[in-house]
């Protein structure tokens, strides 16, 4: 009786402690939560920078193709931000490319001056000369036909020869006047040539010289000036290079509509859709809101500037009107996928997933178990729980310490299953 009272005296307390230790207790690290009730947001954020939904383009020289000049170096331009009426100075250009183009130009067409003026001389010497010859032969024609009339008293024979003699200098006359006619056709011919060439030149000089005009850019309307940004994002300033294709110096933005630009990587594009309310952030004024609309997603992605991964351009219209936004501001974009005015949640660090089964650690007084749960929306940072807890269970944050025979609890399951 003693011997057998000893054993249960001691074989209790150690069923007790092993019972004990089979209930895994926490450990001083393991940090319990309870599932949070309240709104649940799905958000995609992203960087975005402003700019006007319309703007002036404000254009450099674009006949300079024409002129053969293919590049040409903003010089000096207006500062970037500074309110200018039309008319006022925006841009001048190096002219230097310009330059040498007119000086050859102006030999050109010099030369093609002094070829005009010497092609006149010639053909006025020329046909000067022409004139005095049919005079000539005019006067020798009088006079064999005055030799004819005075014949008529001589013999046959030599009446015979002086009526050949004047046939001969009126046929030479007549074939004499006749060949002036065609050369007369002819020397205005070549003129006209020399003459369309000589326009040709100097129409390039007259080119040349409106082109050198517009290597002076002034302000086409009033608003504020802003610098041309180019595909990768660099703005055209001083010692910046356009070209006849894209001769574009700087705008002059609408501010009264402004639009952000933002870029969303390719795992996130899918969420992005036309009409998504967005809440927007300035980082130049620090709690200012403002509000806008997806308007514009784009179809293909594309690789920008130190990105590894393809993104998608995204269009956000800004609602109303606010005179203190300026283009090229950055925004901090939260555009809204998905809203719930009242969900249970939890973080993400508690929800694990095992065969495509989704559970959270547990804790129910000294007990610890694996509980399934069905999920619905997910962001950044929680996960909503559509079924498996309630707002008085402590949920594990992290794996606990020890989960080796923890039961599992399904939810089509009442009774827990041993665990696996």
């Amino acid at each position: 009786m003693n011997i057998a009272r000893l054993i249960f005296l001691f074989a209790v307390p150690a069923m007790l402690l092993a019972g004990w230790g089979c209930t895994s207790q926490p450990s001083q690290d393991d940090i319990l939560v309870k599932p949070r009730s309240g709104p649940f947001r799905v958000v995609v954020t992203a960087t975005g920078e402003l700019q006007a939904k319309r703007s002036v383009r404000i254009y450099g020289p674009r006949g300079g193709r024409g002129a053969g000049i293919y590049q040409m170096k903003i010089q000096r331009l207006a500062p970037e931000g500074e309110k200018v009426q039309e008319g006022d100075f925006i841009a001048e250009l190096d002219r230097s490319e310009l330059v040498s183009k007119l000086t050859e130009q102006q030999l050109a067409l010099q030369k093609a001056e002094s070829q005009y003026e010497q092609a006149v001389l010639d053909t006025a010497l020329t046909l000067s000369e022409a004139r005095d010859n049919i005079a000539n032969l005019r006067y020798a024609v009088q006079e064999k036909q005055y030799e004819l009339e005075q014949s008529r008293y001589e013999a046959p024979a030599t009446q015979q020869r002086v009526r050949l003699e004047y046939e001969k200098a009126e046929r030479t006359y007549q074939q004499t006047l006749a060949n002036y006619q065609k050369r007369i056709a002819q020397s205005v011919a070549q003129i006209k040539e020399i003459e369309s060439d000589l326009n040709q030149e100097r129409n390039r000089y007259r080119e040349l010289r409106d082109l050198e005009r517009e290597f002076t850019i002034y302000a086409p309307a009033e608003g504020m000036l802003i610098y041309f940004r180019e595909w990768n994002g660099r703005r055209r300033t001083a010692g910046a290079m356009i070209s006849p294709w894209d001769p574009v110096v700087a705008t002059l933005p609408d501010l009264s509509e402004m639009e952000s630009l933002t870029y969303i990587n390719e795992v996130d594009i899918r969420k992005i859709q036309e009409g998504q309310q967005v809440a927007i952030g300035l980082d130049a004024i620090p709690g200012k809101q403002l509000r806008g609309t997806v308007t514009q997603v784009a179809n293909v992605g594309e690789q920008r500037p130190n990105s590894d991964a393809k993104v998608f351009e995204v269009v956000i219209a800004i609602t109303g009107r606010d005179t203190t936004l300026r283009p090229a501001m950055t925004t901090s974009n939260e555009i809204l996928i998905a809203e719930k005015a009242e969900a249970l949640s939890l973080p993400l660090e508690c929800l694990h997933v095992q065969d495509s089964l989704s559970y959270v650690f547990v804790r129910e007084g000294a007990a610890t178990r694996r509980q399934e749960v069905h999920t619905g929306l997910i962001n950044d940072n929680d996960v909503e729980i559509l079924a498996g807890l309630t707002a008085e269970q402590e949920v594990f944050l992290s794996l606990p310490a020890d989960t080796a025979g923890l039961p599992f609890t399904f939810l089509d399951a009442p009774t827990p299953v041993a665990g696996r």
